[in-house]
C-alpha cells in the first residue's frame, strides 16, 4: 500500500501512540513459567492452584503494596471478570473461588503474550477469607519477539476526526507437521534422504482473501478520494494466536472516533447461501447490516446474520477490538464452517481452492455497501450487548 503512506500521531487523535510509517510495531513474549511458589496467610498453596500471567521473567512479592489483591467470587461472571483483569495492566493477587478452577488451570496461551512486565495476574484458586499476607516467588525463560501490523490511512474530508476501518489479518499457522516420505532414488551421505510432503499452511481464504480486500478496497477508496470520513486500512498479525494484532489495535484506539469497523475473514468459496451472499457476525448487535443491505437493494448480493452463532464468531475474530468497546464493528464472511470447509485450517487452504468470482463479489457488495457510512451519511448504532455469546 506505498500510494496509502501516512504518519499516525496523537495529533491525528485516533492513535494515542505515535507510529512514524506503516507498521504498528510492538513485543511479544513467549513464556515457559520454570517455577511457583505462593503462601496466603502463611499457608502454602498447592503448585496446581496457581497460575501466573505475565511477560516478566521474575517476581519477588511479599506484602508489596503495589499489588492488588481482588476476589473472583462464586457469583460473578469469570468471563468479563478476567477480561476486566487483563486489560487493567496492574500486578494483581486473584484469590479464585474453586468453581473457576478448569477455567483456570485449563487456560493456555495459544502463541504468547504482548509484553507488559508490569502486569501481572497471579490466579490462586482457594478458599482463604480475607488475605491478610502474601508471597509469590515466581521464575520464568521469556523469549521477546517483534510483531507488526501493518496500516494505512486515508484522510477524510469534512469529517476526518471520525473514522471508518476495514481490516483483515496476514498471518496463519505457518509450517504444519506433514507425512514423512521416503525418496527411495535419492541418497545423500550413504543415507536415502527423507523429506515433508506439503507442510506449509498458506491460508489462502485465511485470510489472503481478506487482506486482499482490504487492500483492493483501499486502493478503489483512495482512487475516488471522496471520502468525507478518514478511512483505515490495516492488516492485522497474530490472530490465529488469539488476535493478538488487533487486540493491540484496540488498545492504542480511541474507539470514541471510531463509526465502524469492517473486519473481512474468509471470503474466498461461497456462503451456504449460494453466490452473492455474505453473513454478518452479530448481526442484531447494531444496525450496521441493515444500513448494508439497504444500501444494496437493487443488487443481487444480500447480507444474512451470521448462521453459526454457537461458534461465537462474533466475539473470536478481529472486530472484537473495538466491538468491546462499543463500536459497531463487525465480521463480513463467506466461509461455511466444518465439516463443509475442509479446507480449514489444513495446508489444502491453497490458491487454487479460491472461487475468484465470490471473492470479486463481495469486495464490490463491501464496497458499494459501505457508501452512506464513508460518506457520513449514515452512522450504525452503537453495539451494548457486550456478551461472549
Amino acid at each position: 500500500m506505498i500510494c496509502l503512506k501516512f504518519t499516525f500521531n496523537k495529533r491525528r487523535g485516533f492513535f494515542n501512540t505515535g507510529y512514524k510509517d506503516f507498521r504498528q510495531t510492538w513485543e511479544l513474549a513467549t513464556v515457559t513459567p520454570v517455577s511457583a511458589s505462593v503462601t496466603i496467610n502463611g499457608k502454602i498453596v498447592p503448585a496446581d492452584s496457581v497460575r501466573i500471567t505475565t511477560s516478566a521473567a521474575s517476581l519477588n512479592w511479599d506484602n508489596n503494596k503495589d499489588v492488588q489483591v481482588v476476589y473472583l467470587t462464586a457469583d460473578k461472571d469469570y468471563a468479563k471478570e478476567t477480561a476486566a483483569y487483563a486489560k487493567s495492566g496492574k500486578k494483581l493477587l486473584i484469590i479464585t473461588d474453586p468453581k473457576f478452577a478448569a477455567n483456570v488451570t485449563g487456560r493456555r496461551g495459544r502463541g504468547g503474550m504482548k509484553v507488559n512486565d508490569d502486569q501481572v495476574l497471579a490466579y490462586v484458586i482457594g478458599n482463604f477469607g480475607d488475605v491478610n499476607s502474601f508471597k509469590v516467588d515466581y521464575s520464568a525463560r521469556v523469549a521477546k519477539k517483534p510483531l507488526f501490523n501493518v496500516a494505512g490511512m486515508i484522510p477524510g474530508k469534512s469529517k476526518n476526526g471520525e473514522y471508518v476501518v476495514f481490516s483483515g489479518h496476514y498471518d496463519h499457522l505457518g509450517i504444519l507437521k506433514g507425512n514423512r516420505i521416503v525418496e527411495k532414488d535419492t541418497i545423500i551421505n550413504g543415507n536415502k534422504m527423507v523429506l515433508d510432503k506439503d507442510s506449509i499452511a498458506n491460508g489462502a481464504d485465511d485470510d489472503a482473501s481478506g487482506t486482499t480486500a482490504m487492500i483492493t478496497l483501499a486502493k478503489y477508496f483512495k482512487k475516488l478520494n471522496n471520502n468525507e470520513r478518514t478511512l483505515i486500512f490495516i492488516a492485522f498479525t497474530g490472530e490465529e494466536s488469539g488476535d493478538l494484532g488487533s487486540g493491540h489495535f484496540g488498545e492504542t484506539a480511541d474507539p470514541s472516533k471510531a463509526v465502524a469497523m469492517f473486519n473481512i475473514e474468509m471470503i474466498g468459496l461461497t456462503s451456504k447461501w449460494g453466490q452473492n451472499s455474505a453473513y454478518i457476525t452479530g448481526f442484531n448487535r447494531s444496525d450496521f447490516g441493515a444500513i448494508l443491505q439497504k444500501n444494496l437493494v437493487g443488487t443481487a448480493f444480500q447480507f444474512y446474520p451470521d448462521p453459526y452463532p454457537t461458534e461465537r464468531l462474533f466475539t473470536r475474530s478481529d472486530n472484537w477490538a473495538l466491538a468491546q468497546y462499543g463500536v459497531p464493528a463487525h465480521t463480513i464472511s463467506t466461509v461455511q464452517m466444518i465439516p463443509v470447509d475442509k479446507y480449514y485450517h489444513t495446508v489444502k487452504d491453497e490458491y487454487s481452492t479460491l472461487d475468484i468470482a465470490n471473492i470479486t463479489a463481495t469486495i464490490k457488495a463491501i464496497a458499494l455497501s459501505s457508501r452512506t457510512i464513508i460518506s457520513g451519511q449514515d452512522t450504525p448504532t452503537k453495539i451494548t450487548d457486550l456478551s461472549r455469546n
